[in-house]
């Protein structure tokens, strides 16, 4: 394995972070990274996946989904014990495969993983305003274009929209706060993970006992499994449908990349990721309980009220302030909708603090812009990066819409959650001497399974006649970052 280069550029700003992120932050931002939106919005989509196979598909999606994430965790961290630096994941790719393949992730978290997801975060922010303030619409008043994929059935619109411009200005006010300091990045990202996690418990509650509409209950629970058959041919759909899932499951890692500003990381970074990930995947399982107690799974696109329009069809996709509004009324969506606001905020907050940190570590080993890797000389924080994180995100958030950038972050994402384990195999064999003070829970056997897993699901996705256009481009982004790794070793 070649050696990675590690030669600092040359400047005189500090070049050392503060660890200002304690053990309940370092929670807070694997929590509040993954409960933003997703939750609140994919079931539906999913659920229209596989309609056929009834209420209990929809729950195996999550149950894979948290079995995946949580394994996906353990695994990591071995390796955050291991190796606690600024950059995470990305410093495990380059000690564990190659500087190459640390690269091509640094890459593609920029391009598509952290800043796709920040946008995708921040356009279901504005979705979320809309029904509070009804002009805060989905619709184009500014055309900067179109762009067709190939084998697109749509083009995607280019251009502002009122949503668009909400996302935008919320990108610019969380990357000021961030500048100011990780302490007080930290501080936000605690608040709000306790307050969404209040949030999501009273709705999972409230869905099940207060709230519960027996009769509705009644329907979904006894047309459990649908009528659609249960054979090897359901696994693609399965594996399809995961990608909303997946979608709010993910950035569970970013902890890691703040790991040179955790107190105490070798003990507080692998617990944090078991018990973020572990408590979250348990309340989204129970939160999609408590939609089937609440809302029809079947409903009809054309309905006139939330019920006829049920799980499947909820007005732009908005279940949980649909199951809301069958409980207490109209009125009290505007309840539902402060609350995920708020959770996409702290979201937003917990990723936009995370990435630079990857940048910060890149542009250290001479692969990113050489200003990426200087700190602020007060607040020691990555402000380059995050500026020039925030300017690209802004332009994802005027090109796509939520299910379009999500289908874009996650078939990048999952071939490094894939490389990332086989690190964790090869590092093993290769350095037994680095010292572990946490192992990977289950080792071999668990690591092993999380791989096949995701070497599935890229298969999948590339298969799927509705994802392949965006699993292609994926790979295309990632594979683009080979002449440019070489052209920035060339120029280092």
């Amino acid at each position: 394995m070649a050696a990675p280069v590690q030669a600092p550029p040359k400047t005189s700003a500090p070049s050392e972070f503060i660890r200002g992120i304690g053990p309940l932050a370092a929670i807070s931002l694997v929590v509040g990274s993954m409960i933003g939106s997703g939750i609140f919005i994919v079931s539906a989509d999913i659920s229209r996946q596989v309609s056929d196979w009834g209420p209990g598909a929809l729950l195996l999606v999550w149950v894979v989904t948290g079995a995946m994430t949580v394994t996906g965790a353990l695994a990591y961290a071995e390796l955050a014990a291991m190796m606690p630096r600024a950059g995470g994941q990305y410093v495990f790719l380059r000690e564990g495969l190659s500087p190459l393949a640390g690269f091509l992730y640094g890459w593609t978290l920029f391009t598509v993983i952290q800043t796709g997801t920040i946008a995708a975060v921040a356009v279901a922010f504005g979705r979320f305003l809309g029904v509070l303030i009804p002009s805060v619409t989905p619709d184009v008043f500014l055309s900067l274009g179109q762009i067709r994929l190939p084998g697109a059935a749509d083009a995607i619109q280019l251009g502002l929209s009122p949503q668009r411009v909400v996302a935008v200005a919320m990108i610019v006010v969380l990357t000021l706060l961030n500048i100011r300091g990780v302490k007080l990045g930290a501080a936000v990202q605690t608040v709000f993970s306790v307050a969404k996690i209040g949030a999501l418990a009273a709705l999972v509650l409230l869905g099940l006992t207060l709230f519960r509409q027996p009769d509705i209950a009644a329907a979904n629970f006894s047309n459990f499994w649908g009528t659609g058959e249960w054979t090897m041919a359901v696994l693609p759909v399965i594996g399809a449908a995961m990608v909303g899932s997946l979608f709010s499951s993910d950035a569970w890692n970013n902890v890691t990349f703040a790991a040179a500003e955790v107190r105490d990381p070798t003990k507080n970074l692998p617990r944090a990721l078991a018990i973020g990930t572990g408590l979250v995947s348990v309340l989204y399982i129970l939160a999609n309980v408590a939609y089937l107690n609440v809302l029809p799974f079947h409903g009809d696109p054309n309905g006139t009220d939330v019920l006829a329009r049920g799980l499947q069809y909820a007005a732009q996709d908005r279940v949980g302030t649909a199951a809301i509004e069958v409980a207490l009324g109209s009125g009290a969506a505007a309840i539902m909708a402060i609350a995920i606001l708020l959770s996409t905020f702290g979201c937003n907050n917990g990723l936009i603090l995370a990435g630079p940190r990857v940048y910060y570590a890149m542009a250290r080993d001479r692969l990113f812009f050489e200003r990426a890797g200087q700190l602020h000389p007060v607040y020691r924080t990555p402000v380059y990066g995050l500026v020039a994180q925030g300017l690209w995100t802004a332009v994802l958030c005027i090109s796509g819409t939520y299910s379009e950038l999500l289908n874009y972050v996650i078939f990048a994402a999952v071939i490094f959650y894939l490389l990332t384990t086989v690190s964790l195999f090869r590092l093993r064999r290769l350095r037994p001497d680095l010292p572990r003070p946490v192992k990977a829970f289950g080792y071999p056997v668990l690591p092993a399974l999380y791989i096949a897993a995701n070497a599935f699901l890229l298969v999948v996705l590339l298969a799927d006649p509705q994802q392949r256009k965006f699993s292609a481009l994926g790979l295309l982004i990632v594979a683009l970052g080979i002449p440019v790794y070489a052209i920035w070793r060339r120029s280092a």
